[in-house]
């Protein structure tokens, strides 16, 4: 099952139909994200085997430590003693900056986007409104005025008879 959800998943947010380059690019990130803490994760583990006071000695907690550098929470509760395993980090959080950076824009972009749609709807709509007004407005005018030439003509008629 999982597979299943992982392969709709990643179908979604790489979907290149029908979804703007901000959104693509924003699932990019995400999947390389992932990639790289699922990857960073295990590389942190195998750079801090042996080290001494060492605490991130097991998969899961690398994987905990993962989630808490690319998001920069950083509890504090583990943490790299090594320098591979410190440049493993900066990896990790800087990947996790930028996607989250990415995501924030596609969000916002999409917000901005929906706005625009919303205004330039109201403004055709404004724009039909004050056509229609504008018509009937002159359809009316164009009346009283024949109606004023029939009455000059008739008053004209009747001074001169």
């Amino acid at each position: 099952m999982l597979p299943g959800f992982m392969t709709k998943a990643i179908d979604i947010l790489l979907a290149r139909e029908g979804r703007s380059l901000h959104t693509r690019t924003a699932g990019w990130a995400t999947v390389v994200l992932v990639v790289t803490m699922l990857l960073g994760s295990w590389a942190v583990v195998v750079a801090e085997h042996g080290a001494p006071d060492a605490n991130l000695t097991t998969y899961p907690r690398a994987l905990w430590w993962s989630a808490e550098t690319a998001t920069t929470v950083g509890y504090g509760d583990f943490y790299p003693r090594t320098l591979w395993g410190r440049i493993i980090a900066c990896v990790v959080m800087g990947v996790g900056i930028t996607t989250y950076g990415m995501v924030t824009a596609a969000l916002a972009t999409w917000f901005v986007s929906r706005e625009s749609t919303r205004r330039h709807h109201l403004a055709e709509a404004v724009d039909r409104t004050a056509h229609h007004v504008c018509e009937e407005t002159t359809q009316v005018l164009h009346e009283r005025f024949d109606r004023m030439e029939h009455l000059l003509a008739e008053a004209g008629g009747r001074s001169k008879g």
